[in-house]
């Protein structure tokens, strides 16, 4: 079985374009693959952190992956940073990594372009621990969104240029990129990414969030003026948006949608996917209540991080030898 490896910073509250574009797509893939899911907690705090947050985030992501539908008889989750290999080869893949590579990286290139102050060195070099995260369980392939492809790229030619130097040591993956749903707009600017980070609360959707209120933002959605349903991201970018919710959370194709809409309005559209949402939300978190009261997450994370280790620690040692740290 080919194995497949992901995983999502608990830098913010878990979206719906979080569940849409990734998480959905794990509960897909873990029975297609040796799947490894991880909580990235080490690429978090290349932003400063409010510890209180990052904890409960991490304790919340934890349960929302099972919640989701993640089992963990299928599937290794596990916490970054309690497994130690990842930080210590994510420092030998920054020294095999160029300035100019990790310059031309998207989250660095836009933040010194738009002159922003403060960046860390770790947002710098966290590219190079990301190639790490793939490289130690040998994944064959890495899901991401399409804006996420170069750091796959980035991970395929450190590990050839890893290999061409030192042996035949690490796998060289694919990148998987999903071709509906694989990014979700914000709610009230269909141009940008729906994030964690977004400053109107209006246009993101938390996992979260009271279903009610999640309807609300639905129906407040931006759209357009002219009146028509259909699947054109340039000049519908809103309806197109909802639509590919819409299609995400209820299985239907967008063309089936788009001739079960014709001649009808936008509110009625709006109407069929915020309740949509709204089911989808209650459904999910009477699952996440039950899983926090349970302690399940605890033990989880317990076991896969046991499974994900004992993985890593072998890669670990093979890299080691063939740098030539270990001398006895």
């Amino acid at each position: 079985m080919k194995k497949m490896l992901s995983g999502i910073k608990p830098s913010g509250r878990l979206t719906l374009g979080n569940y849409i574009g990734a998480i959905r797509k794990f509960v897909e893939y873990q029975d297609e693959y040796e799947l490894y899911v991880f909580i990235a907690n080490l690429h978090a705090i290349t932003v400063a952190q409010d510890k209180a947050e990052l904890k409960k985030n991490t304790k919340d992501l934890i349960a929302l992956y099972l919640a989701c539908g993640l089992d963990p008889k299928k599937v290794t989750i596990f916490l970054q940073s309690d497994v130690h290999e990842h930080a210590e080869l994510g420092w030998i893949m920054t020294c095999n990594s160029y300035m100019g590579e990790l310059q031309r990286m998207t989250q660095y290139k836009d933040k010194t372009a738009k002159g922003e102050t403060g960046i860390t060195a770790g947002l710098f070099t966290y590219p190079s621990l990301m190639a790490a995260d793939i490289l130690l369980y040998d994944a064959d392939y890495v899901p991401v969104g399409i804006d996420q492809k170069q750091h796959v790229e980035l991970t395929r030619n450190l590990a050839e240029r890893f290999n061409n130097r030192y042996g035949e040591t690490f796998v060289i993956p694919e990148p998987v990129v999903a071709k509906v749903g694989a990014k979700i707009y914000s709610l009230q600017n269909p141009t940008k990414k729906m994030s964690k980070s977004e400053e109107n609360p209006k246009g993101t959707i938390d996992l979260l969030d009271e279903p009610s209120l999640a309807r609300k933002k639905v129906m407040s959605a931006v759209t357009d003026s002219l009146g028509i349903i259909q699947y054109d991201p340039e000049n519908q970018p809103g309806i197109s948006n909802l639509l590919t919710i819409l299609s995400s959370l209820n299985g239907e194709s967008i063309e089936s949608i788009v001739n079960r809409y014709e001649g009808k309005g936008y509110g009625e559209f709006k109407k069929e996917v915020g309740q949509q949402v709204f089911d989808f939300l209650t459904d999910l978190q009477k699952r996440y209540n039950e899983i926090i009261a349970s302690g399940m997450a605890e033990q989880v994370i317990k076991e896969g991080n046991e499974k994900a280790s004992f993985i890593a620690r072998k890669k670990l040692s093979k890299v080691k030898r063939k740098i030539g740290f270990e001398v006895f």
